[in-house]
């Protein structure tokens, strides 16, 4: 049995910005109480706990063995005692966060991506570590989300539009809708290799799955840390699998 298990959230866990479901959430308090856990998301921490950690109730032992790292790596965060404890971050400055922002803007622009007729929340979001576009805005109901990139050649655009006006930062095709911009080499897999060291586990004892683990995918990255991965069709399918996982636990 691995050591750690390492889930991507939206598509895996659960569905876009969708609360976590109360089958899984005991399913995953279940695994906790076997072995650690850790959720790796484009997500701010404030849109996890919303998400994620408000529909799970596991016990403080329980807790004690989840980790999460938000915004696509760039911090981690850890269950001691009753709260959660930041174990590091990689924050974006004013400046740098302000000059993301206008790039994004302009490459849009650029791409010639139409603004949408109906937008819900936010299009483009501070999230300390990461900044996020997000097309439809940050609360699209997920039925319009899946229908206006599902095969990411509109964020293409966008991306080959804003790297040239940002070669200093990071930016990866998230979730549905949203690109994510960080600092430069922080992804996904830049968090499991911090977690990874921070635990003091081998690769060999590491599982990961996500949604998106082909080329172009958010959750592609994770393979050149070199650990095993899982590519999985939503959450239906990881219910499967974590229970097969705690009969042989």
């Amino acid at each position: 049995m691995k050591e750690l298990i390492i889930f991507d959230l939206d598509g895996t866990l659960n569905e876009s910005k969708a609360p976590l479901e109360k089958q899984m959430a005991g399913l995953l308090c279940e695994l906790l109480a076997k072995t650690k856990v850790a959720v790796i998301s484009g997500a701010s921490f404030a849109q996890l706990k919303k998400q994620f950690l408000d529909n799970l109730s596991c016990t403080n032992d329980e807790l004690s063995q989840l980790f999460l790292m938000p915004t696509s790596g760039s911090s981690l965060y850890k269950y001691e005692k009753t709260n959660w404890v930041q174990i590091y971050t990689e924050m974006l400055s004013e400046k740098d966060s302000a000059k993301i922002q206008k790039a994004l803007e302009s490459a849009i622009v650029s791409a010639s991506i139409e603004s949408a007729e109906n937008v819900f929340g936010e299009l483009i979001e501070n999230r300390g570590s990461q900044i996020t576009y997000s097309a439809l805005g940050q609360e699209a109901p997920i039925e319009l989300k899946k229908k206006w990139d599902p095969n990411h050649s509109k964020r293409d655009r966008i991306v080959s539009a804003l790297l040239p006006l940002i070669p200093e930062f990071e930016a990866h095709i998230g979730g549905t809708t949203s690109i994510d911009v960080t600092k430069k080499g922080v992804d996904k897999a830049y968090g499991v290799e911090k977690i990874k060291k921070y635990l003091n586990i081998q690769k060999e004892r590491i599982l990961f799955m996500g949604d998106a683990i082909f080329p172009g995918g958010n959750d592609y990255s994770v393979k050149k840390v070199g650990i095993e991965t899982f590519q999985v069709s939503g959450p239906e399918e990881v219910k499967g699998i974590i229970r097969k996982l705690l009969k042989v636990i």
